[in-house]
């Protein structure tokens, strides 16, 4: 393995963050899904949910930032699935360059471009009402938990990029993730659900992560919330990163 892990991956890092400034589109494409679906249940639907809160924006802000995050890294996923198709992982390779460094760029710009994304998302929230009594602890304890959420998931679009056969196959597999947060605490609180759905929603990971952020924006001490989160989050992190480089070493064997 190279020695200079971290310069080549900053040096791939920008590669692929130029590919995101030439093609915003990405990052507004990611961000206005999630948008419509907000404004969709705050002005449409929001009157007729009781959640317990003044405004039903601050209730929903945390689960539409989940759906953003579940959505962007489909493009993880999609442009690495190019790169393979492209050829440019044999070219990499053939440099003197750490090999894991590709990944980790791919990783690294997931994060920035889905950060970006979700800066966009919390402006429309502040125009449309959102307020917080978050102070500087709370807002980065939120942003930690948020990047934590994107790197597990992004190792997950890693696996897809690898394993896929079509592009529609790279991205396709984060529609189940888009679908999670429907099926949690993020629209409604999940006492309101039938049984069945009930136990589902309490024990899949993004209730606790949307609990957790809820509590936080709203000044309150977190619970066990709090670290059920970070156990989900870690969990998948370190599985999907133990797979999709097992993954990578066969296909560059």
């Amino acid at each position: 393995m190279s020695t200079h892990f971290f310069a080549d991956t900053a040096l791939l890092t920008g590669r692929s963050m130029r590919h995101i400034l030439r093609s915003p589109d990405t990052i507004i494409t990611t961000a206005i899904t999630p948008i419509a679906i907000m404004l969709m249940f705050v002005y449409v639907l929001g009157g007729a949910i009781q959640t317990g809160t003044d405004n039903y924006v601050t209730y929903l802000l945390p689960g539409i930032l989940l759906i953003a995050i579940a959505s962007g890294i489909a493009y993880t996923a999609f442009r690495l699935f190019l790169d393979l198709q492209s050829g440019i992982f044999e070219r990499f390779h053939s440099m003197p360059i750490a090999r894991s460094s590709v990944l980790w760029a791919h990783v690294l710009t997931s994060l920035v471009a889905n950060g970006i994304t979700l800066v966009i998302i919390v402006g429309v929230a502040l125009l449309m009402g959102f307020r917080t009594s978050a102070d500087l602890l709370a807002w980065l304890a939120v942003a930690g938990i948020l990047a934590l959420f994107t790197l597990a998931l992004t190792w997950l679009a890693v696996i897809a990029g690898l394993s896929a056969k079509s592009v529609d196959g790279a991205s396709g597999f984060s529609y189940v993730l888009i679908f999670l947060p429907f099926i949690s605490s993020a629209f409604v609180p999940t006492d309101t659900m039938p049984g069945p759905v009930r136990v589902f929603a309490e024990n899949q990971p993004v209730t606790s992560i949307v609990n957790t952020i809820q509590d936080l924006f709203a000044g309150q001490p977190v619970g066990s919330d709090i670290w059920i989160a970070l156990a989900w989050c870690v969990g998948i992190l370190v599985i999907a990163y133990v797979i999709a480089m097992a993954v990578y070493r066969r296909k560059i064997a």
